[in-house]
């Protein structure tokens, strides 16, 4: 659960430690291997291979984000220098799971790259609103039958898609800086003032 804990604290030394390892001349493997072995254990991903992608969310990879369904914020590194953290995407898989059925899923590390590249490119300390993120097969089924638009095999119900909106920056900024990425879905919803990104194919839509 997203918290200012020990696990916040232990983010913010690994970034602290990784800096001041490179500062000395030390190597990036034994950068890592000394921020595995001292603070916490780093598992190894595929790391997304889109070369904007990379570009724009930088060798340190974070986050923040805030589920007013839920209450619950997080401001958060999940990625340094090609190792993704698994105690930090423990909890973004938290903060963006089925409030109404109260049902998390493993949360596709893609679309958070897409995510933190947007963010980056916005030049905004404030972090994303979710409107919606995971989605059970109830909650679709149920948001199918209630509203327009809402697909049978959304990217949302597998774990791909969040849809996101700021009060400082507004939908069409969003939404150009998710088209300059060049990866996955860009939906624009200018009525309902969010923007839907998800790591499927690159294609976009909406005004």
């Amino acid at each position: 659960m997203p918290k200012n804990g020990r696990s916040g604290a232990q983010l913010r030394d690994s970034i602290v430690a990784l800096q001041d390892l490179k500062t000395r001349g030390i190597g990036r493997r034994s950068a890592l291997r000394a921020i595995a072995g001292g603070i916490f254990g780093l598992t190894s991903a595929s790391v997304l291979s889109a070369p904007s992608i990379a570009c724009a969310a930088g060798n340190i990879r974070s986050l923040a984000l805030v589920n007013h369904r839920t209450g619950e914020s997080i401001n958060s590194c999940f990625w340094i220098e090609g190792q993704y953290i698994p105690e930090a995407l423990a909890e973004f898989n938290h903060i963006l799971r089925d409030w109404r059925e109260d049902l998390a899923t493993e949360m596709d590390t893609r679309t958070l790259d897409i995510m933190a590249a947007v963010h980056k490119l916005l030049d905004t300390t404030e972090p994303f609103q979710v409107v919606s993120g995971y989605r059970s097969p109830q909650t679709n089924a149920r948001l199918r039958s209630e509203r327009r638009g809402v697909a049978k095999n959304s990217y949302h119900v597998k774990g791909m898609a969040v849809d996101l909106t700021m009060d400082n920056r507004t939908i069409s900024q969003i939404h150009a800086a998710a088209l300059s990425v060049k990866a996955g879905g860009v939906g624009k919803y200018s009525r309902s003032k969010f923007v839907h990104v998800d790591s499927g194919p690159v294609r976009d839509w909406g005004r």
